[in-house]
Protein backbone atom coordinates (compact mmCIF):
# COMPACT_ATOMS: atom_id res chain seq x y z
CA UNK A 1 0.00 0.00 0.00
CA UNK A 2 1.79 2.93 -1.17
CA UNK A 3 2.61 6.03 1.44
CA UNK A 4 -0.10 8.80 1.44
CA UNK A 5 0.99 11.60 -0.89
CA UNK A 6 0.34 13.99 0.96
CA UNK A 7 1.92 12.85 4.18
CA UNK A 8 5.25 13.64 5.83
CA UNK A 9 6.48 11.65 8.92
CA UNK A 10 6.63 13.75 11.95
CA UNK A 11 10.29 13.42 12.29
CA UNK A 12 13.21 12.22 10.06
CA UNK A 13 14.33 8.72 9.02
CA UNK A 14 17.47 9.49 10.38
CA UNK A 15 15.90 9.94 13.72
CA UNK A 16 13.39 7.00 13.99
CA UNK A 17 16.69 4.91 12.54
CA UNK A 18 18.72 6.24 15.57
CA UNK A 19 16.25 4.54 17.73
CA UNK A 20 14.41 1.38 16.45
CA UNK A 21 17.20 0.47 13.68
CA UNK A 22 14.97 1.01 10.83
CA UNK A 23 13.70 4.14 8.67
CA UNK A 24 10.30 5.32 7.39
CA UNK A 25 10.30 3.76 4.56
CA UNK A 26 11.95 0.03 6.00
CA UNK A 27 9.33 0.49 8.66
CA UNK A 28 6.45 0.86 5.90
CA UNK A 29 7.65 -2.02 3.65
CA UNK A 30 8.11 -4.24 6.70
CA UNK A 31 4.60 -3.34 8.15
CA UNK A 32 2.99 -3.88 4.38
CA UNK A 33 4.77 -7.31 3.71
CA UNK A 34 3.10 -8.00 7.47
CA UNK A 35 -0.20 -7.23 6.31
CA UNK A 36 -0.79 -4.54 9.06
CA UNK A 37 -3.00 -2.61 6.43
CA UNK A 38 -6.03 -5.19 7.76
CA UNK A 39 -4.70 -5.37 11.10
CA UNK A 40 -5.68 -2.72 14.22
CA UNK A 41 -3.73 -0.79 15.86
CA UNK A 42 -2.89 -3.30 18.54
CA UNK A 43 -2.21 -6.07 16.16
CA UNK A 44 0.19 -3.55 14.55
CA UNK A 45 1.64 -2.91 17.71
CA UNK A 46 2.19 -6.45 18.14
CA UNK A 47 3.83 -7.32 15.26
CA UNK A 48 6.39 -4.32 16.40
CA UNK A 49 6.69 -5.59 19.85
CA UNK A 50 7.09 -9.47 19.41
CA UNK A 51 9.08 -9.81 15.71
CA UNK A 52 11.13 -6.72 16.13
CA UNK A 53 11.36 -6.17 19.53
CA UNK A 54 10.52 -2.51 19.60
CA UNK A 55 10.61 -0.30 22.43
CA UNK A 56 7.31 0.31 24.02
CA UNK A 57 7.41 4.21 23.10
CA UNK A 58 8.26 3.43 19.39
CA UNK A 59 5.98 0.81 19.02
CA UNK A 60 3.11 3.49 19.71
CA UNK A 61 4.74 5.88 17.38
CA UNK A 62 5.63 3.50 14.89
CA UNK A 63 2.05 2.25 14.69
CA UNK A 64 0.75 5.70 14.43
CA UNK A 65 2.33 6.94 11.89
CA UNK A 66 2.23 3.85 9.65
CA UNK A 67 -1.51 4.41 10.54
CA UNK A 68 -1.64 7.83 9.21
CA UNK A 69 0.85 7.34 6.42
CA UNK A 70 -1.57 4.57 4.76
CA UNK A 71 -5.14 6.58 5.29
CA UNK A 72 -5.42 4.55 8.30
CA UNK A 73 -5.88 7.47 10.61
CA UNK A 74 -6.13 11.15 10.31
CA UNK A 75 -3.82 13.44 11.93
CA UNK A 76 -5.06 13.77 15.85
CA UNK A 77 -7.25 10.26 16.10
CA UNK A 78 -6.46 8.41 18.68
CA UNK A 79 -8.35 4.90 19.32
CA UNK A 80 -11.03 6.81 21.33
CA UNK A 81 -11.74 9.74 18.89
CA UNK A 82 -9.62 12.56 18.09
CA UNK A 83 -8.04 14.60 20.51
CA UNK A 84 -6.06 18.00 20.94
CA UNK A 85 -3.50 19.56 23.05
CA UNK A 86 -2.54 23.35 23.88
CA UNK A 87 -0.10 24.63 26.39
CA UNK A 88 0.74 28.20 27.67
CA UNK A 89 3.16 29.59 30.12
CA UNK A 90 2.00 32.12 32.51
CA UNK A 91 3.35 34.41 35.13
CA UNK A 92 1.77 33.12 38.42
CA UNK A 93 2.63 30.69 40.94
CA UNK A 94 1.41 26.78 40.41
CA UNK A 95 -0.84 27.04 43.23
CA UNK A 96 -2.53 30.24 42.12
CA UNK A 97 -3.05 28.71 38.50
CA UNK A 98 -4.51 25.41 40.33
CA UNK A 99 -7.22 27.28 41.96
CA UNK A 100 -8.35 29.38 38.81
CA UNK A 101 -8.90 26.29 37.13
CA UNK A 102 -10.60 23.73 40.42
CA UNK A 103 -12.76 26.89 42.49
CA UNK A 104 -15.85 27.23 40.13
CA UNK A 105 -16.21 31.03 40.76
CA UNK A 106 -12.66 31.71 40.18
CA UNK A 107 -12.78 29.52 36.51
CA UNK A 108 -15.97 31.34 35.69
CA UNK A 109 -14.26 34.81 35.80
CA UNK A 110 -12.12 33.63 32.48
CA UNK A 111 -13.52 30.15 31.56
CA UNK A 112 -16.88 30.62 30.67
CA UNK A 113 -18.15 27.08 30.33
CA UNK A 114 -21.19 25.68 32.69
CA UNK A 115 -21.74 22.04 33.38
CA UNK A 116 -17.83 20.81 33.28
CA UNK A 117 -17.46 18.57 35.81
CA UNK A 118 -13.96 18.08 37.59
CA UNK A 119 -13.72 13.89 38.66
CA UNK A 120 -10.19 14.25 39.95
CA UNK A 121 -8.19 17.19 41.12
CA UNK A 122 -4.29 16.83 42.38
CA UNK A 123 -3.75 19.33 43.74
CA UNK A 124 -0.78 22.18 42.22
CA UNK A 125 -0.50 18.94 39.63
CA UNK A 126 -3.61 18.15 37.60
CA UNK A 127 -6.78 18.11 37.05
CA UNK A 128 -9.08 15.55 34.89
CA UNK A 129 -12.26 16.96 33.67
CA UNK A 130 -15.67 15.93 31.81
CA UNK A 131 -16.44 18.69 29.65
CA UNK A 132 -19.93 20.04 29.26
CA UNK A 133 -21.32 17.99 26.78
CA UNK A 134 -20.77 15.21 28.89
CA UNK A 135 -18.88 13.32 26.48
CA UNK A 136 -15.54 14.30 26.17
CA UNK A 137 -12.54 14.29 28.36
CA UNK A 138 -10.17 17.47 29.37
CA UNK A 139 -6.95 16.41 30.80
CA UNK A 140 -5.25 19.41 32.80
CA UNK A 141 -1.29 19.22 33.82
CA UNK A 142 0.43 22.32 35.59
CA UNK A 143 4.28 22.30 35.59
CA UNK A 144 5.90 24.72 37.90
CA UNK A 145 8.68 26.77 36.35
CA UNK A 146 10.92 28.29 39.22
CA UNK A 147 8.52 30.46 42.35
CA UNK A 148 6.51 32.82 39.54
CA UNK A 149 5.67 31.06 36.68
CA UNK A 150 3.39 27.13 35.53
CA UNK A 151 3.16 25.86 32.07
CA UNK A 152 -0.42 24.73 31.79
CA UNK A 153 -0.92 21.68 29.62
CA UNK A 154 -4.68 20.54 28.48
CA UNK A 155 -5.08 17.47 26.31
CA UNK A 156 -8.92 17.52 25.36
CA UNK A 157 -10.16 13.80 24.15
CA UNK A 158 -12.64 11.63 22.34
CA UNK A 159 -13.97 14.83 20.43
CA UNK A 160 -16.08 13.41 17.52
CA UNK A 161 -14.20 14.51 14.06
CA UNK A 162 -11.16 16.91 12.87
CA UNK A 163 -13.87 19.73 13.23
CA UNK A 164 -14.17 19.60 16.32
CA UNK A 165 -10.45 19.47 16.69
CA UNK A 166 -9.48 22.47 14.90
CA UNK A 167 -12.73 23.86 17.38
CA UNK A 168 -10.99 23.21 20.01
CA UNK A 169 -7.79 23.94 19.49
CA UNK A 170 -9.23 27.85 18.62
CA UNK A 171 -10.98 27.40 21.52
CA UNK A 172 -8.14 26.49 24.06
CA UNK A 173 -5.95 29.23 22.33
CA UNK A 174 -8.26 31.48 23.46
CA UNK A 175 -9.21 30.03 27.09
CA UNK A 176 -5.61 29.68 27.93
CA UNK A 177 -4.83 33.51 26.82
CA UNK A 178 -8.34 34.32 29.03
CA UNK A 179 -6.59 32.41 32.03
CA UNK A 180 -2.98 34.06 31.90
CA UNK A 181 -4.67 37.75 31.83
CA UNK A 182 -6.47 36.34 34.93
CA UNK A 183 -4.04 34.74 36.30
CA UNK A 184 -1.22 37.65 36.09
CA UNK A 185 -3.62 40.58 37.00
Amino acid sequence: MPVKSDYTPPMSDEAVRAKTGKTWPEWFALLDAAGAQKMNHKEIVAVLSDKHGVAPWWRQQVTVVYEQSRGLRAKHETTTGFQVGASRTVNAPVAKVFKAWKEPRARARWLAEPGLVVRKATPDKSLRITWADGKTSVDVELYPKGDAKTQVTIQHSKLPNAAAVKRQKAFWTEALAQLKEQVEG
